[in-house]
């Protein structure tokens, strides 16, 4: 990119800023290629796709256009923006190796199933108050709604909610979790 680049790239940002839709859209076009060449060089190796970085180049660019000092180069800002959202795509990466899970599902054991026995459902409920056993054990166990469990009960829907709270913090307290 050269001077002349820069000074059509800067002619219509300020067009832009100033309410022209047709300079905006151009702005975007040329700043599209400018970024998706600094992406193409900069991801030698797969895992980020140059496009993803264009996008979200494009839409910071979008967002922030506001920040854009009129009477500064276009272009640097527009590279900053751009190695930012590279630097963003790779760390969203990580050093992680994708694997496709087919290749693996033969050797992955079968998810255990989480049984609660009525020995620990009885466990759990024995410290609440008989009001508080009844919603619990109506929403958590027998899985009837709020609206089911006040109209079962004679109660408001809120009573039933802040039962329920209450029932549920004073097992977490119990068993030492907060």
């Amino acid at each position: 990119m050269g001077g002349k680049d820069e000074t059509e790239l800067a002619r219509l940002m300020r067009a832009a800023t100033a309410g022209n839709e047709n300079a905006y859209a151009e702005f975007l076009q040329r700043a599209a290629a400018i970024v998706r060449g600094f992406a193409r060089r900069k991801i030698v190796q797969g895992g980020v796709d140059p496009e993803d970085v264009v996008q979200e180049t494009l839409l910071a660019i979008h967002l922030k256009r506001h920040t854009w000092r009129q009477d500064a180069p276009i272009l640097p800002w527009i590279y900053a923006i751009a190695r930012y959202k590279l630097v963003d795509a790779f760390r969203r990466r990580g050093r992680h190796i994708e694997v496709a899970i087919e290749d693996f599902a033969e050797m992955l054991a079968e998810p255990e199933q989480d049984t609660v026995s009525e020995r620990d459902i009885g466990r759990a409920l024995d410290g609440l108050s008989a009001g508080q056993r009844s919603v619990v054990s109506s929403i958590s166990v027998d899985g009837n709604s709020i609206g089911e469990t006040a109209a079962k009960l004679g109660m408001s829907e809120t009573a039933v909610r802040v039962a329920l709270h209450r029932g549920l913090s004073a097992i977490a307290k119990r068993f030492g979790r907060t």
